[in-house]
């Protein structure tokens, strides 16, 4: 059985919707102007994006939680973004498509912010 790591991802209704298309199983490619795609290590500091950043930009913010391979995450250094909650895994926006194949079942939606 593979070990997992779970991880959140605060994302609006544009990412979201492509997230559905995907079956729930992966993230879409990052924009040009994004050369990173960053899950964050802990559900607060996802709902605070979420509800702090998504709302007023897009109207609606949503919390996405899933699980990843750990021996795969673990290439990826914890960078620590603010305080000492503020974690996250810096993917290069080129690595997305392998990041998206260890993906370990569904991408969830725990949290809902309008």
């Amino acid at each position: 059985m593979t070990e997992t790591m779970t991880l959140w991802r605060p994302t609006g209704p544009q990412e979201l919707d492509l997230v559905r298309d995907s079956g729930w199983t992966a993230w879409p490619p990052r924009l040009p102007d994004q050369p990173i795609f960053y899950p964050v290590l802990n559900e607060q500091y996802a709902v605070m994006i979420a509800r702090d950043w998504n709302v007023p930009a897009s109207g609606a913010g949503f919390v996405t939680r899933f699980e990843v391979d750990a021996a795969f995450a673990a290439r990826y250094p914890v960078q620590q973004v603010g305080g000492r909650d503020i974690l996250e895994l810096w993917v290069p926006a080129e690595e997305l498509d392998e990041f998206n194949r260890h993906i370990v079942g569904p991408i969830e939606v725990v949290h809902e912010f309008r």
